[in-house]
């Protein structure tokens, strides 16, 4: 393309000369990220779409200068084109691809051939279409400071190895570009066909339902019918759009066919609109100088806006990356470097653990952690547990009776024995170990999940090494777990091997006496007992308060007349005893003898008769057995979690870190347990090179500030040449060569750098 007077002229330092390169700065750097490193940092840009042959590659080639774009009947553009124009001062031209880094190639038709062999490479030789980019670089002082981003055309038939979807990819390819509020659409659309089914449009106003960054192209102007002409579409009278329309004249494939050259094709163009009546009075929407100058003016507009939400979101993800870097930190090779590294996760794992337990760390909202559920399970699960077992639960009548009566032995007892109130308490105490012994292995399970959760993101570095700290603290908190256990085993015990019944909260004596005679005796009786004259209350509202005086160890005598010897009224003054009769003094006499009384086998099992004696004994050992039952739930309520926190959780937060020290730190382990896993190795390198990115693109970013303030006030487009031939005859000047794309009005205006 042939220079203009003012483009072969030393451009001065402009605002579209600094923005713009830095923006496609900002292209070259972040199309280094990966797709998910790159999410969200979507830079300004214009992106062309349209149907198979609507003419939108000539569109590219005109706004270039450079015939370089594969061609053909069908589908040509089948990968997605990123390119930049650079412009130079040297006067040779040359083009460089990414796939090709330092190779040069100064023939464009080797360039046009290039790119057909990495598409068919691609996307096959028979008109398959990928979504892999190919980008290139041309430089040359003849051209502008472009980046062009140009898109398969929208096809409805399959041909070739294209799938029967072909339309519903390439649709779904062109979304993935022109979706982001950061993309303008450049939404080519050829005038011989019926503009309101145009595929461009379409697909424009899904992603931009008020075409409020979608700009129209009407191609092939030149060829409609007799007596037709586009002038209502350019108006936007038919479909509306706020960034307006741009009518073109694209070179025919006549023309390409016998490569009629870029410039010959603007100066028809020019010549066509100059002499159309149809088209005069429209000179902000003819040709390809009037498009360049929209897109520039529109886009520097554009960047102006995303700018700042640009520069938060780079920050943002720079700062996560950061922090994600330093958490991987650098790799260590050293032993000594090894070493430190080790003692440092070491004592990093330890106050970690510390904190969870003490609820120093991050506090969760929507459940307990660490050191509140062993709380909860001390005081919510134990404690609750114990304060609602009935001790009298699981003893019967008869077995308090059975065990009353056989600690009488062969005399039976005046007293209610000492022993049997001991032997079922013992029994009832010792029931008191199993939750016990089960709340210490509750608590350990749970200093097993609290260390599960420490440093978790700096050991998933090192898989051996967090093996082998998983078994350590394992095996260490098993070792803390066995003292516990034995601790708890002996206090069940010591409270079962002593029975202190001259505790001041035990209750005994005649006022246990009184309650239960009460609770024995038939219901009249207990009636007629249940008030007296003086008001005082008996029975079971008695208070059950202690009586120092009168102890249990001889609480009720038994009543002496069950044992009176009644039989003795029975036996007649005239019994015989050894053939004499007593008190008459007749001996010898003969009489007939009575026969043998038998008696009848005691049972195998023998069980006591009930008698009402029996259960009034049998209320007040169950009073008694109550009454001291409480005293030792409260003390273990009280022993069993301390000796839990002293023997297993304190010992841990004061003994763990230098168990692991001497578990682990040492030399001939340190290769093995600092090794790391070769998806962390990569991904170390993956977030070096984000970080790297991110920190160049935020460096480029700062160069913006003063920048966007320019582009606001705007700039003089007289002063600054497209690089395009203008096209003579009409005038730029009057009411139309104003153009709003925005409430705020500012001057139309051109620049030297334009991105496409």
């Amino acid at each position: 393309m042939a220079k203009s007077a003012a483009a072969a002229e030393a451009v001065p330092e402009t605002v579209g000369q600094t923005v713009i390169p830095l923006v496609n700065s900002l292209q070259d750097i972040i199309a280094r990220l990966d797709g998910d490193a790159a999410a969200g940092l979507e830079l300004p840009q214009v992106a062309a779409i349209g149907g198979q042959s609507s003419g939108k590659s000539s569109v590219l080639e005109a706004l270039v200068g450079r015939d370089f774009l594969p061609r053909g009947p069908d589908i040509c553009t089948r990968r997605p084109l990123v390119l930049q124009l650079v412009r130079h001062s040297a006067p040779e031209e040359w083009g460089e691809f990414l796939h090709a880094p330092g190779r040069r190639f100064h023939d464009f038709e080797q360039i046009k051939r290039e790119i057909q062999l990495e598409t068919d490479k691609e996307a096959g030789d028979n008109k398959g279409v990928s979504e892999k980019q190919i980008r290139l670089k041309i430089f040359s002082p003849n051209v502008l400071d472009i980046t062009l981003v140009d898109l398969p055309g929208i096809t409805r038939v399959p041909v070739g190895d294209q799938p029967s979807d072909i339309e519903s990819r390439i649709r779904t390819m062109i979304m993935q570009y022109i979706k982001h509020p950061s993309c303008i659409i450049l939404a080519v659309s050829p005038a011989n066909a019926d503009l309101a089914n145009s595929d461009a449009l379409q697909l424009a106003r899904l992603a931009d339902p008020d075409g409020s960054r979608t700009i129209g192209v009407i191609t092939k102007l030149d060829i409609m019918d007799r007596g037709t002409d586009a002038r209502n579409f350019l108006l936007g009278n038919v479909i509306p759009l706020k960034l307006g329309y741009v009518g073109v004249v694209n070179r025919s494939q006549e023309d390409i066919n016998f490569n009629r050259s870029v410039k010959d094709a603007l100066a028809f163009e020019e010549k066509f609109f100059s002499t159309l009546p149809a088209y005069h009075g429209l000179v902000h929407c003819c040709g390809v100088p009037q498009l360049a100058k929209k897109l520039n003016m529109i886009l520097l507009k554009h960047i102006t806006d995303m700018l700042p939400g640009l520069k938060t979101r780079i920050n943002a993800q720079l700062v996560a990356v950061a922090k994600e870097h330093a958490a991987y930190g650098d790799t260590v090779e050293s032993t000594a470097g090894q070493g430190v590294k080790l003692l440092n996760i070491l004592r990093k794992y330890c106050e970690a653990f510390s904190s969870m337990v003490e609820g120093k760390n991050s506090v969760s909202t929507d459940k307990l952690s660490g050191g509140a559920r062993i709380h909860y399970i001390f005081q919510s699960i134990f404690v609750k547990s114990l304060e609602e077992v009935d001790p009298c639960k699981s003893i019967t009548d008869e077995d308090i009776r059975t065990t009353i009566q056989n600690s009488g032995g062969p005399k039976g007892a005046m007293f209610l024995p000492e022993v049997p109130f001991e032997i079922l308490l013992r029994k009832q105490i010792g029931r008191l170990l199993d939750p016990s012994l089960q709340c210490a292995q509750f608590i350990y399970d749970e200093l097993i999940k609290i260390s599960h959760g420490c440093l978790t993101s700096e050991l998933q570095k090192f898989p051996i090494l967090k093996k082998r700290m998983s078994e350590v603290v394992s095996s260490f908190l098993r070792d803390g777990l066995r003292p516990a256990e034995t601790m708890i085993t002996h206090i069940i015990e010591m409270e079962m091997d002593y029975i202190n019944t001259s505790h001041p909260s035990f209750v005994g004596g005649t006022k246990v006496v009184e309650v239960a005679k009460h609770e024995s005796l038939p219901p009249k009786t207990s009636a007629s007992l249940s008030g007296r004259k003086d008001g005082t209350i008996v029975g079971s509202e008695i208070q059950l308060t202690a009586d120092r005086g009168q102890k249990s160890r001889a609480v009720f005598a038994r009543d002496a007349t069950r044992r009176a010897t009644s039989d003795q009224a029975d036996i007649d003054a005239g019994t015989l005893t050894g053939g004499r009769q007593v008190g008459n003094s007749q001996v010898g006499s003969p009489s007939k003898l009575p026969s043998v009384i038998q008696l009848k086998e005691p049972p195998i099992t023998l069980k006591p008769s009930e008698t009402e004696q029996g259960a009034t004994e049998v209320a007040i050992m169950k009073l008694l057995i109550k009454s001291y039952y409480d005293i030792v739930r409260k003390s273990i309520e009280d022993a069993i979690p301390k000796a839990i926190m002293h023997f297993l959780v304190n010992h841990t937060k004061r003994d763990l870190h230098n168990f692991l020290i001497r578990k682990l730190y040492r030399e001939n382990l340190l290769n093995e347990l600092m090794r790391e896993t070769d998806e962390v190795l990569i991904r170390r390198q993956r977030i070096q090179e984000t970080l790297e990115v991110l920190e160049q693109a935020h460096r480029t970013l700062e160069e913006f500030p003063l920048e966007a303030e320019r582009i606001e006030k705007g700039y003089d487009p007289a002063e600054h040449a497209t690089g395009l031939p203008k096209i003579h005859g009409l005038s730029e000047d009057g009411p139309n060569g104003i153009y709003t794309s925005s409430p705020n009005r500012y001057s139309a205006h051109q620049a030297s750098h334009i991105v496409i």
